[in-house]
């Protein structure tokens, strides 16, 4: 033969041959007997053989139908194997993650241990990264990125929007003195991630101050430096709320402008669609909500306070 038979009807068959019954084969493939019978027999015809003797109460393979059912069989098996290699979780106790830094460390560690209360059955392994971590020949399950949500090949579930807000050392403020000519004499620390250039142009249009990137002191392409530099008292910086709202709670920062922006990026959870189907990449993913609206509602009320 040129090609192969029809799949549907070497499927038919199997399950008929399987066993020894078109009834049973119709209720694995949710069809009726008569449909079963008619895919065979379209078989038979293309073969130019015989595979069952159709009895009145039952069908028996032929010889030639038991010579192909061991074939079939063992051809669906093979791509049911290849198939559950793709989707099945081959390390269902272990959670491996991958994400920015600076999430990590400010954000994702901290609540870490909720996460593992909640699913004690399960190891987290969870890997930093600046860059976007291939999926393809890694035991990766899951990664949490901050960009658009465009990802080719993969799914992509929004968290969080992210917001940026000013901030500085509160010892760099004196309260008693007008701020805004304050911040002019402030060292300018700049994330060097290419949208934040019209960010910083954004904030000085807002806040009517000539606050400009290029002329910041300090460029770091990692926000969790960017954070401690400010911790230190090294100047002014536009920084994610998820990082740093509860410094500010704390009064270890302060945010000396009453103005914010949107981020171009947000949070999102990424992988290939198979993985969100793995039960340990779903509690994660619903522990993350649950996290994040937390940190919304931290968002909400800082606005209010404008």
């Amino acid at each position: 033969m040129d090609r192969l038979p029809n799949l549907k009807a070497l499927l038919a068959f199997r399950f008929a041959g399987e066993a020894q019954s078109f009834k049973a084969a119709a209720g694995r493939l949710h069809v009726s007997p008569a449909a079963i019978s008619q895919q065979i027999r379209t078989l038979e015809e293309q073969l130019g053989i015989k595979l069952f003797h159709r009895l009145t109460r039952e069908v028996i393979l032929t010889a030639e139908g038991q010579l192909l059912l061991a074939t079939v069989s063992r051809g669906f098996a093979l791509l049911e194997q290849g198939v559950a290699q793709l989707t099945e979780d081959p390390h269902p106790s272990q959670l491996n993650i991958s994400t920015l830094p600076s999430f990590a460390s400010r954000w994702l560690v901290p609540r870490l241990g909720r996460f593992q209360a909640s699913a004690p059955e399960l190891g987290v392994n969870l890997s930093p990264s600046l860059g976007l971590v291939s999926f393809e020949g890694q035991s990766l399950d899951v990664a949490v990125r901050f960009g658009e949500g465009k990802y080719s090949g993969l799914k992509a579930v929004k968290l969080f929007e992210e917001y940026l807000i000013p901030v500085c050392h509160p010892s760099l403020i004196d309260n008693q003195h007008p701020v805004r000519a304050q911040l002019l004499h402030l060292p300018l620390l700049a994330d060097d991630a290419p949208d934040m250039k019209a960010v910083w142009q954004e904030l000085a249009t807002k806040s009517d101050i000539p606050l400009c990137h290029e002329s910041a002191k300090l460029h770091v392409s990692d926000s969790n430096m960017l954070v401690e530099a400010v911790l230190a008292g090294q100047g002014l910086s536009l920084l994610r709320f998820s990082l740093v709202y509860e410094l500010l709670a704390r009064k270890q920062l302060i945010c000396p402008l009453p103005v914010w922006l949107k981020s171009r990026y947000d949070y999102y959870l990424v992988a290939p669609p198979a993985h969100f189907k793995r039960p340990k990449v779903r509690q994660f993913e619903q522990w993350l909500r649950t996290e994040f609206a937390a940190t919304q509602s931290e968002w909400q009320k800082f606005q209010r306070g404008f």
